[in-house]
Parts: C-alpha cells; structure tokens; sequence
C-alpha cells in the first residue's frame, strides 16, 4: 500500500520519534510504513488519519493489481 506519510510528517515538520509517540508506536514502525515495508493495522490507519485530519484515502492508497 502506498502512503504520503512522509510528506505529511514533513509538513508538520515532525520527527519519525514525534509521530510514533503521537501515535503509540516506535520510531522503527514509523519508518517501516513510511517506506512501504508494513501497512498498518486498520485502527492505526484510523489513528494516523485522525491525527492528519483527513479521510485515510487521503494518506493510504492501495497498490494497483498485477495482471
């Protein structure tokens, strides 16, 4: 699955440690759904959408299907 995470945290001019404390999760996990490595569980979806203020499609975009 595809995200703007990374741009989003930028915006707020925010460290991968300050977005996992807001969010309750290490800074490793940060960095993992970041670089598409992990997808997050769907209430740490909803976390991380309410945190942005902003619908989850706006942040999380799935990957087209193969063939």
């Amino acid at each position: 699955m595809r995200n703007d995470l990374k741009a989003r945290r930028a915006e707020r001019r925010w460290s991968q440690a300050e977005l996992g404390t807001a969010l309750g999760v290490s800074r490793q996990t940060v960095v993992a759904i970041e670089n598409d490595k992990y997808d997050p569980s769907l209430p740490l979806a909803f976390k991380i959408a309410a945190l942005f203020e902003c619908p989850i499609e706006e942040i999380f975009e799935p990957e087209a299907e193969e063939g």
